[in-house]
């Protein structure tokens, strides 16, 4: 499995964010070669940043990745994603 993960961090309405993510979450399910998406929302952060959610999307293998990130249906996720720009957010692959 390969893994692409997204933090985010508290942000300041939660039900707003959440009824915006509801939506974003539908466009994240048309991604290609997608396998599975996990969602891991945190109450507390026992040290650093206090993030919010976490988003994790899982892949077969590293081609299947590969070609996720390069379709039209990703780039309408990253389009999406920019109303979240007001929260701190980090992305990170796993091999």
């Amino acid at each position: 499995m390969h893994k692409l993960v997204v933090l985010y961090t508290q942000p300041d309405d939660v039900e707003a964010f959440e009824a915006a993510y509801a939506d974003h979450l539908q466009l994240v399910a048309a991604i290609p070669n997608l396998a599975e998406t996990r969602l891991s929302r945190f109450s507390r952060a026992l040290q650093g940043d206090g993030f919010y959610l976490m988003a994790e999307m899982l892949f077969a293998d590293k081609d299947a990745l590969k070609a996720a990130m390069r379709s039209d249906e990703m780039a309408a996720v990253g389009m999406d994603a920019r109303q979240f720009n007001n929260l701190k957010v980090m992305m990170l692959g796993e091999e």
